[in-house]
């Protein structure tokens, strides 16, 4: 069928179903005259009258009362899908991925869908945990997280977590006898626990910075986890050194299950950061989670 003939017969049946050339004109967003020209072209094409037009009122004729029959159900349903459609995208609504270390999924993001999940139930939001540099394009993600400094430029970038700050520490029965750390490169010879960066076969680098000077190590020890936890563990039972995010190991510091070593050395640095791309259309439902997670520090 041309695409003409879908046109007219859209206009046909709002005609019919108006009973007004006047109102159906104004509906379609046409001329009345230009909407009475279709009407005759589209009867001179089928070779039947359709309408029975008078000064008053427009009424179907029997064929146009068969063909409203045929096609105006279709249109309806239609028009309702695309009211639906309009209503989808102004109400909460749809799935979003997110691929997240698994430090960030469990205490940044799942606080928030904890709370936020429950009030929108058409929301679906999957958490892939992986300490990959993820193509979020590529692998058909609406957003990632990462530490803010290794985001590239063009992404959209939102600060979903305060400053981050790393902690070196170590039970006191490891640490007795034992030379404290006073400088990062004091680490070589000290076992540490080493965070496994599975995505690359390799262990992830100590990083320290103290009044600009920036000092990366590759430590050794008899283990590597690739679980946060687990190092905790392992330093708590006095295997090691463990480099752990600061609120991880605070309680243990201030109980006297671990001993802080390397402080000075260990500045904030920015935190966790969503980012998506910046041409990306954002849904209702990805706007909300993104405010929702937005940082206000």
């Amino acid at each position: 069928m041309a695409r003409q003939d879908m046109t007219d017969l859209l206009s046909f049946a709002t005609v019919a179903n108006e009973g007004s050339f006047t109102r159906a004109a104004k509906r379609l967003g046409v001329t009345q005259s230009a909407l009475s020209h279709a009407m005759n072209g589209l009867e001179a094409r089928l070779g039947l009258q359709l309408l029975n037009r008078s000064t008053r009122s427009v009424t179907t004729t029997e064929a146009g009362e068969r063909l409203l029959g045929v096609v105006g159900p279709p249109f309806e349903r239609i028009e309702g899908e695309l009211a639906a459609l309009t209503e989808f995208r102004d109400r909460p609504a749809g799935n979003i991925r997110i691929t997240a270390p698994d430090l960030a999924a469990q205490r940044v993001l799942w606080p928030v869908l904890r709370r936020l999940l429950p009030e929108y139930p058409d929301i679906h939001v999957e958490i892939v945990s992986s300490d990959a540099r993820t193509n979020i394009v590529a692998e058909r993600f609406d957003a990632g997280v990462r530490i803010g400094e290794y985001i590239e430029k063009d992404m959209v970038a939102v600060c979903i977590a305060p400053p981050m700050r790393m902690a070196v520490v170590g039970a006191p029965g490891y640490l007795k006898g034992r030379a404290k750390p006073r400088k990062p490169e004091d680490l070589t010879a000290h076992r540490c626990i080493n965070l496994a960066r599975v995505s690359r076969g390799d262990f992830f680098p100590w990083e320290f910075e103290r009044a600009g000077r920036e000092v990366n190590v590759q430590v050794g020890g008899q283990l590597a986890f690739s679980s946060l936890a687990l190092i905790r563990e392992a330093a708590l039972a006095g295997l090691g050194l463990g480099y752990l995010p600061e609120e991880e190991v605070v309680a243990d510091v201030a109980e006297g299950r671990l001993v802080r070593v390397l402080e000075p050395w260990c500045e904030p640095f920015p935190s966790y950061h969503l980012y998506y791309p910046s041409r990306r259309q954002p849904t209702a439902a990805f706007t909300l989670l993104v405010e929702a997670l937005r940082h206000r520090g």
